[in-house]
């Protein structure tokens, strides 16, 4: 049984194709592989928040939410105003569906090296429930991507350091006019 020429490419046509999806599925498995790897920072909604607590070096800001679909948002610390939604949505967006990229103990002691001893911000989000959850973010690393943060700090003897997104830092470094409503 002898095959002919055309059969023969076809044969090796179809070997390569298949062979190329098979390297490109690959290629996708392990992609979602490392987005599962990544951890969800907290487990709670936008709808659950009921206040944010917001301290930097240079200020301390309250949020507390509102039911008006209008005006969700209302600044109680410096001022008793509306808070500018869009501005506070962006960071509630960051604390709902932020994930963390890399998650690591290392000794108490080191916390300085992490910028955790004098954060650029500590978050302290209260839902309805009355549960109570803090981020507390430090310094960039040090490839300028992630900064380094505290998930909900326990007094331990060890440090879990959780490396988010950098975007914390962009939704927090604002002057207190981009946080009220104009």
């Amino acid at each position: 049984m002898k095959l002919r020429k055309t059969t023969w490419t076809l044969l090796v046509l179809v070997l390569l194709f298949g062979g190329t999806v098979y390297f490109l599925t690959q290629d996708n498995n392990k992609q979602e592989a490392l987005t599962q790897n990544q951890k969800k920072l907290f487990n709670f909604s936008r709808d659950d928040i009921q206040s944010l607590l917001i301290k930097t070096p240079k200020t301390i800001l309250e949020f507390t939410a509102t039911n008006n679909q209008v005006t969700p948002w209302q600044m109680r610390q410096p001022e008793a105003q509306i808070a500018n939604a869009a501005t506070v949505s962006f960071l509630v967006d960051l604390l709902v569906n932020g994930k963390s990229e890399k998650t690591f103990t290392v000794p108490i002691e080191q916390k300085k090296e992490y910028g955790l001893d004098l954060p650029q911000a500590t978050i302290t989000v209260y839902l309805k429930n009355q549960q109570t959850h803090q981020i507390i973010l430090g310094k960039t690393d040090f490839e300028d991507k992630f900064l380094y943060a505290q998930l909900d700090p326990m007094n331990n003897q060890e440090l879990q350091v959780s490396l988010v997104d950098k975007s914390f830092q962009y939704a927090l470094d604002r002057d207190l006019s981009e946080w009220k409503q104009e």
